[in-house]
């Protein structure tokens, strides 16, 4: 046998291998993702409070969540590949039953051959310079977007989209130039726009580059994921499953809080939305990160931002992470669709800051006095049997605002996100003798009920409960059950978030029989198992709590909370409890008459509500000109008010806040306590919404 005979039986035996390997490996996976199917079904139907038929309903809801999911942006599929897909639309179910993956694996290679398509011809269009001066428009919003008609439709897009982000920079770096001139700045290259547009140009080339380089890192695994997740998704919008990854992502995933900024974070249609600012933390001292701003970009201190749209969440968090004293800087997209770059200094939270705190709160006249609490959390120590909780701290501030002979309370929970629901009742024990606060259902039986049996009451006088868009879950069962006692006024956003429902994490690999241990791990499943109640017999979910007295602010006229959610569980209501009503002294509707012309003749929430309008306007503005000279005008209009409205809030309003005798002594050695304190006062003092809950408190007393 010569030795080209020996190369080729070597070579075949090493394709061989190959072959098999691959074949092991595909036949693993098959398994896995079978196992996994039926298990994460299972676990829906035995554990989920509202278990769906695996039917044509359900199968319906999965193509269309999997279908946004697979194509964000319909930037990749055509018309015709979307009807090929449609076909699946009402198989998904049985094919959940007989365990096949055809409608996933083709899908799949549909996807891929697509984004290929794309990658042949992106860089050709970003070659050759744009003209601007032409006259045509980009329609921005995928939802109002139809599908390309076939793929010289696609390219034609893509030659749009790209121009757009082409137009932005250049808009960026023609900005960055304008400054330079006015503080006569000469390290700043002062280019044509020839230049500009060529520059331009190659940075979005590069971020493309990445981009693509970054989905060719997909795995067929992070794509079951998406898969098994839009069956999970149509359950309800807080059940989703988590695959095995390291453990930090993973916790990551959960919670969604990312210490080194202080943001809680959401994935939502292929971009990262700030959810909620964490107190004390990094984007909370620096203020200018807002709860529904959108992240488009990071970068780590002066280097070149990446982009992070479409970027899984985990994958995003790593970028924005970091070592104390670092710095990040965010490229935003604020609500009117204004483009920010906000520098932040990585820090870890100061745990003070999400302590409940109290001030005393008077104005001009003096005569009254009022108290005032602020309870950032529901926060509790579990794992240290007497660690600090938010019940026992707010008991303490009860006490000391006692001692300082407050003539009313104002309990501020705006942006509160929740926590431990046992201290929201224990808290709201400390207004009223004793009785029910919340009912809880599961799946099955009857509600259980969860209530004050403590008949001491920590403080009879006036109430007042401050809640927001942002007041989620323990904050709405606390106001709730207030203003159903009619303990108090319930006072803020036309509603609160609306998350009436409760989570719980499952270990799949319990559920994983012996035999199949070789292809461990499976993940964890995050499913929807109880549902909070009122006393009063309707839920908190989706509605959230309405206030006494409903104020202007800027969400208004936007979809915040839970109804923004796809395929959010309904509002319903069970049957009341017998409770005792407080025997209240005020009467709401003169409150609202006062609070109404007070609030009609305030300068800033005129400015507010008109902010309002504005922001609504800029949100459903989805059509952008390609013009550069028409774009720029519209840019610098639209940054012209935005610089109008920004500081809506910057003059104090005549509210006069000092520290309670208890707290100076105890931080008079302190000084970065005395002068954290002080920053707070500052920006009470400007709280327009504080200051009419102060006036509402006078009235109620008088």
């Amino acid at each position: 046998m010569n030795i080209m005979k020996l190369k080729n039986i070597k070579y075949l035996f090493i394709i061989v291998i190959f072959f098999l390997l691959g074949f092991c490996i595909l036949y693993e996976d098959s398994e896995k993702d079978k196992v996994l199917t039926e298990i994460i079904t299972q676990c829906l139907e035995a554990n989920h409070y509202q278990p769906q038929k695996i039917n044509d309903t359900l199968s319906k809801r999965t193509f269309d969540i999997y279908l946004k999911r697979l194509d964000y942006g319909k930037k990749f599929l055509t018309l015709e590949d979307v009807k090929k897909l449609e076909k699946y639309t009402y198989q998904i179910d049985d094919q959940i039953k007989n365990k096949s993956f055809e409608f996933f694996d083709f899908s799949v290679n549909t996807i891929n051959y697509k984004i290929n398509y794309v990658k042949s011809f992106y860089e050709d269009i970003l070659s050759k310079p744009f003209d601007f001066k032409k006259n045509e428009v980009i329609e921005i919003d995928d939802e109002k977007r139809n599908y390309a008609k076939g793929e010289k439709e696609l390219t034609n897009i893509w030659r749009k989209f790209l121009k757009y982000q082409t137009l932005t920079e250049i808009n960026d770096l023609l900005t960055v130039q304008e400054k330079a001139k006015e503080k006569k700045d000469t390290t700043i290259k002062i280019k044509t726009f020839e230049e500009i547009e060529k520059q331009a140009r190659e940075k979005v080339l590069k971020r493309y580059k990445d981009w693509f380089r970054r989905i060719a890192q997909v795995e067929r695994e992070d794509r079951f994921s998406v898969y098994i997740n839009s069956i999970v998704k149509s359950y309800d919008p807080h059940t989703g499953y988590f695959p095995p990854k390291d453990k930090e992502n993973f916790d990551i995933a959960m919670s969604g809080r990312l210490e080194g900024i202080g943001a809680v974070l959401q994935e939502k249609d292929g971009y990262i939305k700030i959810v909620r600012i964490v107190p004390g933390s990094a984007s909370w001292k620096q203020g200018e990160l807002k709860a529904g701003d959108i992240i488009l970009k990071v970068a780590q201190g002066e280097e070149e931002p990446v982009d992070i749209v479409d970027m899984r969440l985990d994958k995003a968090v790593r970028l924005i992470r970091g070592k104390k004293g670092t710095e990040v800087r965010l490229t935003i997209k604020k609500l009117d669709k204004s483009i920010i770059v906000i520098p932040i200094i990585r820090d870890v939270v100061i745990i003070e800051e999400t302590y409940a705190k109290s001030a005393i709160l008077k104005d001009k006249e003096n005569k009254k006095t009022v108290g005032y609490i602020l309870l950032p959390e529901f926060y509790a120590d579990f794992n240290n049997k007497g660690g600090q909780d938010c019940a026992n701290d707010v008991k303490k501030e009860l006490e000391k605002l006692r001692q300082e002979n407050i003539n009313g309370l104002i309990l501020d929970l705006r942006n509160n996100g929740g926590g431990s629901l046992r201290h929201a009742v224990d808290i709201a024990g400390l207004f009223i003798e004793k009785g029910p606060v919340v009912q809880v259902k599961t799946k099955k039986g009857s509600p259980y009920i969860l209530q004050d049996n403590d008949p001491r009451i920590q403080y009879k006088g006036t109430l007042i409960i401050m809640v927001n868009y942002f007041s989620a879950s323990a904050s709405e069962i606390l106001s709730a059950a207030m203003q159903d006692y009619k303990r108090g006024v319930i006072f803020g956003s036309s509603s609160t978030f609306g998350k009436g429902t409760v989570q719980k994490l499952i270990d799949l690999n319990r559920y994983l029989p012996e035999e199949y241990n070789n292809i461990k791990s499976l993940g964890a499943l995050k499913l929807t198992t109880q549902k909070f109640y009122r006393i009063n017999g309707g839920a908190t979910q989706l509605k959230g709590v309405t206030p006494d007295i409903v104020l202007p602010d800027n969400y208004t006229y936007l979809d915040i909370g839970e109804k923004e959610l796809d395929y959010r569980m309904p509002w319903d209501e069970i049957s009341p409890v017998l409770f005792n009503q407080w025997n209240a002294t005020f009467d709401i509707s003169k409150l609202k008459e006062k609070s109404k012309l007070r609030v009609q003749s305030n300068v800033t929430f005129k400015l507010i509500n008109k902010n309002s309008k504005r922001l609504k306007k800029e949100k459903d503005k989805t059509i952008y000109t390609l013009n550069f000279k028409e774009y720029k005008d519209e840019m610098d209009k639209l940054d012209e008010d935005t610089k109008k409205y920004k500081d809506i809030q910057k003059d104090t309003t005549g509210l006069m806040v000092y520290s309670l005798k208890y707290d100076i002594i105890k931080s008079e050695n302190d000084s970065s306590k005395t002068a954290r304190i002080e920053e707070w006062h500052k920006g009470l003092k400007k709280d327009v919404y504080l200051y009419e809950a102060f006036s509402v408190a006078k009235d109620m007393i008088k």
